[in-house]
């Protein structure tokens, strides 16, 4: 083989493998540590009924840490990817203020609270929360997807998620995300 292509293919190879062990080393992207959790339910457990359109259809309480140094803000999209008719969007909150590191069980369903955070619209076409309401059949994941930003949106209340995510492109610090079930 050729001196300059051994060489070529050599650092090809060692690229590779670093791109490759570099995430078992804490090479990790921004934000990686940033953590969701709720006292309601565990990654990839059943919501409780109490959350879903079967029963009080409230929110859950989700609490956030490992916040990534220089957020301003944060916002959380809650969605079903299993919708018969595509992702299903069930919460759409914004410029929730970077002081805050939790949402409370039965969050306000209005267009701005008391902190100064923001709603937006669901695919019901309403504002706030709106839980699990699947058709009967095979369990639906919900996930709970929060992004830490380094500026406010300043978006109007009512925003969608594509607008939501629009606003955001670019100004995603962290992520994080936390996926509950539930089945009719």
């Amino acid at each position: 083989m050729h001196p300059k292509r051994a060489t070529i293919l050599t650092v090809a190879v060692l690229f590779a493998a670093f791109i490759w062990i570099s995430p078992i080393f804490g090479a990790e992207s921004k934000g990686a540590g940033m953590e969701l959790k709720s006292s309601a339910f565990t990654e990839g457990a059943d919501l409780p009924r109490k959350h879903t359109c079967d029963a009080e259809d409230i929110s859950p309480l989700l609490r956030w840490s490992n916040v990534p140094a220089g957020t301003r803000a944060f916002a959380l999209i809650a969605d079903d990817p299993d919708a018969p008719a595509g992702t299903w969007v069930h919460w759409v909150i914004y410029d929730l203020p970077v002081e805050m590191k939790q949402l409370a069980e039965g969050t306000a369903k209005t267009e701005t609270l008391e902190h100064g955070a923001k709603q937006g619209t669901n695919d019901f076409r309403r504002v706030g929360y709106r839980g699990p309401c699947p058709p009967s059949g095979s369990p639906h994941r919900y996930f709970f997807k929060l992004y830490a930003l380094d500026a406010p949106t300043n978006l109007k209340p009512g925003a969608t998620k594509r607008e939501l995510l629009n606003a955001i492109q670019g100004h995603i610090l962290g992520e994080a995300q936390l996926m509950g079930r539930y089945q009719r």
